[in-house]
């Protein structure tokens, strides 16, 4: 059993581990020749440029001026200097409200710090409950509920904490949802023009036979939203031609490779095998078979983009619709089309940024099958994980290490070892297992068929969520006690299992002490060095880089990875929230992991990740929805807890906890979420009236024409530099096909005409019989 010198070895392992990755990057963020890995943001953006590109050979690449190591930490307070509203000018909402989830999480637990600190570790400390019942302990232990004698009146001060715990939360919640909401309504008030804010997705448009899907949109829009609506931009699949395009990259950058090879050697031509990785086949001259594989994929490309053009197999039913205002596209978004409410489906458009292109082919009618087969999977996946985690947490059973390998006895008692097994090696074994997690996860996400990657980004991290809940917490406090009466375990009905596990929570403490201080502390300061993003920047600076553009695209910002990054957050709500009445020694780990990771992650924000998308902090409604469904686990589990310690008198009263938060859930629901799902037609008449006053002649039509057109075809039209005429050829058809021929439906006739500012768009049928007459 882990005891308080074991858990001071295992923090002072990965706060030494901490303070080197912190003390190797602030040495290598100042080296000339690591600027755009530590830097990359302001290089993207053209505000930086690479230092010491003049003067002596050595200054290029290495910083002699010692004064700078002086100040080596000097990153630190600066990452602190921005003010918010500067930070989300510079970086979006999206990452200022991501760091306030940080803040949040130092609000609420530095004042239960405090009063568990000041009233629960007296109470807990000076009983003899451990010492009388003969038991195993250690002072971890003394320090805990554990030590309470069955049915004390001392259990009352952990009532009392509990309903202090949740009222401090729920108030704090509250000022932070308000916060954010209102931040999020100045947010898009004050917010440039975008595309998105005039535009709505409309999906599952019925097909009929007189009309093709294009003529189909602005017939209906034309006809049920005749003074609002200005464009549209149908949906294609382009998948294949994604796919090409891709390959057709890939086997440009090997081209540049084997040139630069050979520029180097010009002796010897390099040569390449034609299998499987190169591994097997002909062996061939490297730079002539690319060059023949980049034509061979031009061709194609061209083929496949011609294709998708003028098939009508390759348009979907959906599309890409813009009105004039953005008061008409919130009525249109937030509104039923047509008595079917299955036809004609809108929401609002992800910013082109934000779509999610190679789903918006899939057909609707499938992503109900989809999502049904992904959650057995994932119900499959979380269940069936928790075979290697038990294994996992073994470890930290020296006993058990012991009984099943005895001759490893004599090493494993050697205090070092044991304190090191014990307070070491399991968080970091637990971390390694979980480094796949988020990719399958997110595989998952895209088979379900969301459309945006803001929607992708937040199912993961709520399933990733809900996975460490299953089987890093409750797999971590079963492990070592009910897997072992599994029988047992198994027949208990279900109001059975919060007391076994309650019981078992004080028992698991030093476990998420020392997964703390691994995954919190030491990974969170490796985060900062960016080791994989520095390797891999300077292989393909020294193999592939042969201009400045080259180096531009070398560089990896990465972004917040909201699907990883959330998770992680808020399983330690879900830590700190538990053990702040059962183990109050858990509490200031948890701070030093907020406190540190704000630091971290706001240096980041300023100075690396290039966000991919602004969602306008669209997810704090699943933020706020963890941490309460955090608190209700907590006060469930404190009850189970208290039920076998026979406290009779004082358990009935946590029974209320429960109820009233979720009704403070249910209150906050119903306040302030809607401002995340919904803009109010006020905000949007508003900034639409303002925005004539200030621009009265915009050509709003030209501004969205070919919003969202697929980016491959941009991508596919920059790689192909000898195919100009083609290429102008297939734009001129793209836009000819959003600029719609005349339907010969009698329906048509009683389309209005359009106005001026949708000019471009067609006729009515009266005009044109008008205009065949002789």
């Amino acid at each position: 059993m882990a005891t308080l010198s074991d858990i001071g070895l295992a923090a002072a392992l990965n706060i030494i581990t901490a303070f080197i990755f912190l003390l190797a990057f602030a040495i290598l963020r100042l080296q000339p020749f690591n600027d755009r890995v530590y830097f990359p943001k302001w290089y993207l953006r053209g505000l930086r440029a690479s230092p010491a590109t003049s003067g002596a050979f050595v200054n290029k690449f290495i910083n002699l001026d010692y004064r700078s190591y002086i100040r080596f930490l000097k990153w630190m307070p600066d990452a602190l200097k921005m003010p918010e509203p500067e930070l989300i000018d510079h970086a979006g909402l999206d990452s200022a409200v991501y760091l306030r989830i940080y803040l949040l999480g130092l609000k609420i637990f530095v004042p239960i710090l405090v009063f568990t600190w000041a009233i629960l570790v007296p109470v807990n400390w000076t009983n003899k409950w451990l010492e009388r019942t003969g038991t195993t302990f250690s002072d971890i232990d003394k320090l805990s509920i554990s030590n309470i004698p069955q049915g004390s009146n001392r259990f009352y001060a952990h009532v009392v904490m509990a309903y202090a715990v949740t009222f401090w939360t729920c108030f704090t919640l509250k000022k932070e949802y308000e916060t954010v909401a209102n931040m999020r309504l100045h947010f898009l008030q004050s917010e440039k023009r975008r595309p998105d804010q005039f535009t709505v997705l409309v999906k599952n448009v019925p097909p009929d036979a007189d009309e093709s899907v294009s003529e189909a949109v602005e017939h209906f829009f034309l006809v049920n939203h005749p003074d609002h609506y200005l464009t549209h931009q149908v949906v294609v699949n382009a998948n294949k031609l994604s796919k090409l395009v891709e390959e057709k990259k890939s086997k440009q950058n090997w081209l540049v490779y084997y040139q630069n090879k050979f520029e180097r050697n010009q002796s010897k031509r390099p040569l390449m095998k034609t299998g499987f990785l190169g591994l097997w086949g002909e062996k061939v001259d490297a730079i002539q078979h690319h060059i023949s594989e980049i034509e061979r994929l031009s061709n194609e490309i061209a083929e496949e983009k011609e294709n998708v053009v003028n098939n009508p197999k390759a348009i979907m039913p959906a599309a890409f619709v813009s009105f004039k205002t953005r008061w008409a596209a919130a009525v249109c978004a937030q509104t039923q089309q047509v008595r079917n409410p299955t036809l004609w489906l809108t929401e609002w458009a992800p910013e082109p940024r934000d779509v999610f292109w190679q789903n918006l082919p899939i057909p609707y009618v499938s992503l109900t099958v989809r999502r049904l087969m992904v959650a057995v999977a994932f119900f499959f996946l979380t269940f069936f994980f928790i075979i290697p985690i038990t294994f996992v947490q073994s470890l930290a059973n020296i006993e058990g290490i012991e009984k099943a390998a005895p001759f490893l006895k004599p090493i494993i008692e050697v205090k070092t070892i044991k304190s090191f097994i014990q307070g070491f090696l399991p968080g970091i074994a637990l971390k390694i297992f979980l480094i796949l997690l988020p990719t399958i996860l997110m595989m998952m996400s895209k088979f379900e068929g969301f459309l945006s990657i803001s929607r992708l980004e937040r199912r993961s991290a709520s399933r990733y969520y809900l996975f460490n809940f299953v089987n890093v917490f409750l797999g971590s406090v079963i492990a070592g006690t009910v897997l072992e009466q599994l029988d047992t375990f198994l027949k208990q009905s279900v109001n059975k299992i919060p007391e076994t596990i309650g019981v078992a929570i004080p028992m698991k403490a030093t476990f998420f002490i020392t997964y703390i201080m691994v995954d919190g502390w030491s990974g969170t300061a490796g985060e900062i060095l960016r080791l994989k993003p520095l390797i891999i920047y300077h292989l393909k600076n020294f193999f592939l880089v042969k201009t400045e553009k080259d180096r531009e695209e070398a560089m990896d910002p990465g972004s917040i990875g909201f699907n990883t990054g959330e998770p992680q957050i808020q399983f330690y709500f879900l830590i700190g929230l538990i053990y702040a009445v059962v183990t109050p020694l858990l509490t200031p780990f948890i701070l030093v992991f907020f406190a540190l990771a704000y630091v971290v992650y706001r240096h980041q924000i300023i100075n690396v990740y290039n966000q991919e998308y602004e969602s306008s902090a669209a997810f704090w409604p699943d933020v706020h929805g963890r941490i309460v469904a955090a608190l209700i686990i907590s006060q469930l589990l404190l009850l189970g807890l208290l039920s076998t310690k026979e406290a009779a008198s004082s358990t009935p009263f946590l029974l209320a906890l429960p109820i009233l938060t979720i009704g403070f859930h249910t209150y906050c629901k119903g306040r302030f979420e809607p401002a995340f799902v919904r803009y109010p037609l006020q905000e949007a008449m508003m900034k639409d009236t303002l925005e004539r006053a200030r621009e009265p002649n915009l050509n709003l039509k030209a501004y969205l024409q070919n919003t969202y057109v697929p980016p491959i075809f941009k991508e596919a039209d920059s790689s192909d530099s000898d195919d100009d005429d083609d290429d102008d050829a297939n734009d001129k058809k793209w836009e000819k096909d959003n600029v719609l021929v005349p339907t010969k439906r009698q329906s048509r006739k009683n389309t209005p005409a359009p106005s001026k500012m949708s000019v471009g768009s067609s006729p009515n049928q009266q005009d044109i019989q008008a205009k065949d007459k002789p």
